[in-house]
């Protein structure tokens, strides 16, 4: 079995993208959530493939022999001699501490935190929208509330091995000779019951994956690379839900460019425009707005339009937006021979000497502007 065939990565893939790619297998074959005959194998063998290709030294046997180690005729166990469960590396990576600590017993966990990315236009971004996200979270099964045992049959029973503390004791032999120390205990995992018999619909996991529209409400100005804090979305645990982290992307702007508080919009106009004067109209996030370009516009020569830019994040007042005015140099083709010949009479009345092989004079000053 080509474990990295199976996650879809190449075998130079980094730890990243091998746990994005998990992470999308993952939630697409979960029993949860796919019902179709062989979901659940394929669920198993993404997991083991994971189990392994997220190990370094798993990784590397792997890569060397071609087979996890613990393969037979192979040595060592990939999985420690515990056995694997799908479901452990699951919870590991999506939410761990479900059923509360399993190394001891110091409470009910609450559930683990969810990440998110959330595309944010600009006018969303200068208004402070309210922004619906999916997300996938792990909630209370609503057969069982949690319990994990199926309504109407016989209830969780006390482990006998740890009498329900989810730990058992250990001799560890040390250089200052046998010391006791605590584990999980192996017949209930940490859990200190067993389910005997577990819910049909969670499979006695006492919650179930779902998808859920969440609102996420942006502050004024948000930008690029902020995160925003979501209360109690994350995945439920039995200490209650985690918290959702929403990672702000911005979202491309057709015209305008964006720096801090500040609009960026570049205008590139003819150059008789610029020479002689005129109009331009500008897009702002409220609209077009015309603006007046002064004769004798230099090429880079910028404008402000005042408070047509972004609130300031956590603070007053708003940003400008900026118009830098570029010469629109056409090309030599895009020239009319009546054009051209108009404009060799302009370069010859200042003086300017042009040659046609050498170019005309539109491409001159675009030779100049680009700094060739």
């Amino acid at each position: 079995m080509d474990y990295y065939e199976l996650l879809g990565v190449a075998k130079t893939a980094d730890a990243d993208e091998i746990k994005s790619a998990y992470r999308k297998l993952a939630l697409k074959f979960h029993p949860d959530r796919n019902k179709e005959v062989g979901a659940a194998e394929q669920f198993s063998k993404i997991n083991e493939a994971y189990a392994v290709l997220s190990d370094p030294e798993k990784r590397a046997h792997f890569d060397r022999f071609g087979q996890a180690p613990g393969t037979p005729g192979m040595p060592g166990d990939p999985f420690g001699g515990q056995g694997f469960d799908p479901m452990d590396i699951f919870e590991q990576l999506f939410g761990g501490g479900m059923f509360g600590n399993r190394g001891g017993r110091r409470g009910p966990a609450r559930g683990d935190d969810l990440e998110t990315e959330l595309h944010v236009s600009l006018e969303q971004a200068r208004e402070g929208a309210e922004v619906q996200v999916e997300v996938d979270r792990l909630t209370t099964c609503e057969h069982c509330h949690g319990n994990r045992s199926e309504p109407g049959g016989r209830p969780p029973k006390t482990c006998p091995t740890c009498s329900g503390s989810g730990v058992v004791g250990a001799q560890a032999r040390t250089i200052f000779g046998n010391v006791m120390t605590q584990q999980p205990c192996p017949t209930c995992r940490g859990e200190g019951v067993l389910i005997e018999d577990p819910c049909t619909v969670c499979r006695g996991r006492g919650r179930t994956l779902g998808t859920e529209q969440v609102t996420v409400k942006l502050p004024k100005g948000i930008d690029e690379g902020y995160r925003i804090r979501v209360s109690g979305m994350g995945h439920e645990g039995p200490g209650g839900p985690g918290d959702l982290y929403a990672h702000i992307e911005m979202e491309p702007h057709p015209e305008l460019r964006r720096e801090a508080e500040h609009l960026i919009y570049v205008a590139r106009l003819p150059y008789p425009r610029m020479v002689l004067g005129g109009k331009v109209s500008v897009p702002t996030l409220d609209g077009l707005h015309e603006l007046e370009v002064k004769a004798g516009t230099q090429h880079g020569e910028m404008s402000r339009l005042r408070g047509q830019g972004m609130p300031r994040l956590q603070a007053s007042g708003t940003g400008d937006l900026v118009v830098v005015f570029e010469v629109d140099v056409p090309k030599p083709g895009q020239l009319s021979a009546e054009a051209k010949s108009t404009l060799s009479e302009y370069a010859a009345h200042i003086g300017d000497e042009v040659h046609e092989h050498r170019g005309g004079f539109f491409e001159k000053i675009g030779k100049v502007i680009r700094g060739e």
